[in-house]
Parts: structure tokens; sequence; C-alpha cells
């Protein structure tokens, strides 16, 4: 107990950035704290922090042994968590923000339900194609669709969606349906810029997975737009089953090539990485992954 003690207190030390913060954070003096880290460092026989009058810095063993320490602080703040957090209901305000197309189009339904669950919980959704600071900007989550950059966020897949091929009849019946996912390379593609992959489109032939480069005259940061302009045949689209699939079902967009598995997109719930995940975003994740982790909507129209 002694030793997770003076982890304890090392880690609030680091996160507090001084003895005197971290000891009025603990309820503890000054000098107890310091000789809590102090008798940590002589049981190691090792230097954790850099001491200087104006800063506290990390060495680098003890950069090491801080994030162990939270490791375990965190896990154990999750076990307590785990017994009281089955009774909580979500409560507060709920800061989302999605992008356009998808938001638009996917989350009206959900939303609506999870409020009418949960009435003590207010929801405020804000729709943009950009990458929010979901921290600086005081979001709880975000909703990300496609490949994920690197980062300190946790992700939660709730869902996924086949990207399709297609372009207007019209389109089709001035030029050759490609049979093959290279032919693209020499085609007039919408390209749609906010894709991690905007210079390209991957498929899947063989078990392997493959990047065809595709170039066009129109260019988009809006999936809508994509599909609008491909319905009025300026183009060939890549686009996923959420924003196509009515235009699929009516006819006015084709398919091609539908004998090649083009890579799938994920849609994922982001959330910054806390020790205490509240009830509302916990019970918010869960709520999309049943709602669209099985057979969306826009997989029923094919």
């Amino acid at each position: 107990m002694n030793n997770l003690t003076g982890m304890m207190i090392f880690a609030q030390v680091v996160q507090s950035g001084s003895f005197s913060k971290a000891a009025d954070d603990l309820g503890m003096s000054k000098s107890s704290v310091s000789k809590k880290v102090t008798f940590l460092e002589d049981r190691l026989g090792v230097r954790l922090l850099n001491r200087t009058t104006r800063k506290l810095s990390l060495t680098e063993v003890g950069q090491v042994f801080y994030e162990r320490c939270e490791r375990i602080m965190s896990e154990a703040e999750e076990a307590e968590l785990a017994i009281t957090r089955l009774q909580d209901e979500p409560r507060g305000h709920l800061k989302i923000s999605a992008p356009v197309s998808f938001g638009v189009k996917h989350l009206g339904r959900p939303l609506a339900a999870f409020i009418e669950k949960y009435e003590d919980l207010s929801i405020d959704v804000q729709l943009n194609d950009r990458y929010v600071d979901i921290v600086d900007e005081g979001f709880d989550l975000a909703i990300r669709i496609g490949r994920l950059p690197d980062s300190s966020l946790i992700a939660k897949k709730v869902g996924s969606s086949r990207m399709v091929v297609c372009a207007s009849p019209e389109y089709w019946q001035k030029h050759a349906k490609p049979t093959h996912p290279r032919q693209l390379e020499d085609m007039n593609c919408l390209i749609y810029t906010l894709s991690r992959n905007s210079g390209g489109w991957s498929y899947q032939e063989n078990g392997k997975t493959h990047l065809v480069k595709i170039e066009g005259d129109v260019k988009a940061n809006n999936g809508d737009i994509i599909r609008d302009m491909a319905v009025n045949g300026a183009g060939i689209a890549v686009s996923p089953a959420f924003i196509v699939g009515r235009e699929l079902a009516d006819g006015s967009l084709e398919a091609v090539m539908e004998e090649y598995e083009v890579e799938p997109i994920n849609i994922y719930a982001v959330y910054p990485h806390n020790r205490h995940l509240s009830a509302k975003v916990r019970l918010f994740v869960d709520f999309l992954k049943d709602w669209f982790g099985n057979c969306p909507s826009w997989e029923d129209i094919r």
C-alpha cells in the first residue's frame, strides 16, 4: 500500500506541475509530498524528477515510470467506477461533432431515440467536415469516418459502409464502363478532398489490397456535392453507401465493378482519454454501435 501511495503522489506531482499544487490537490502538506517522492526515488534507486526553483521536469526513467503509474491509477479508479456506474444515468449536456453529410442523413433518428430514452440529457450537435479539436473545443465526442490519424484519443468503431463505384446512366451511355479498377486511372473521377486517400482509391483483389491512383477535373470537400455531380453526369464517384444508397435504389446512379471489394469505410465514435468515462458518453457510444452495427438503413437500399 505504501508503494501505491507513493506512486499516486508522484503521478499527482507530475500532473499538477509542482509540489505545492499537488499538495493542495491531495490535501497534504508540501513537505509530506516532497518526502514521499524522495522516499520513492530512494527505494527505486533512481531520480524521477529534475527539480529547479522554477519548474519540475521528468527524467527519462521518470517518464517511463510515470506512464506506468498513470496506467495503474487509471485502472484502479476504473475498478471503483465499474461498481458505481452500473446505476448511473446519463445527465447533463452532451456535445457532439459529426461530418455534415453523415449527420444530416443518419444521425437525426438515433439522436431522437437516445434523448427520448434518457430524458435528463440535452444534446448539442455541430456538423462540420473539418477535424475539430475535441478537447480544446469542448466536445464530449466526435463521429469520424475513414482512416484515423494517430492521436491520444480513444476510437470505438460503431459501424461501417461499403464503398460503391458509380455514375449516372447517362454518363455510362457516353463512356465505356470500367471492368477493372485500374481502368479508373484513365477516367474522369470525382475526388473527395477530405479523404486521406484523396489521390487514390483502395480495392481488394485475390486477398490483397491495391491502390488505384485517380485524377479528375472536379474536387470537392463534401460527399453530397460529389453524389449530386455524379447524378448529373459530371464523372465517376466512389462513395460510401450511406451517401449514394437512395440514388442507387432509384436508378439515378448505377454501380459498376461490384465483383471487386472496394475497401469499406469505418465509422468511429472518438473521445478523449479520460480516467472517468462519463455515463453519457459510454451509453451513447454503445447506443450507436447497436444502431449502426448490424444492418444500417443505408445497407437496406441495394
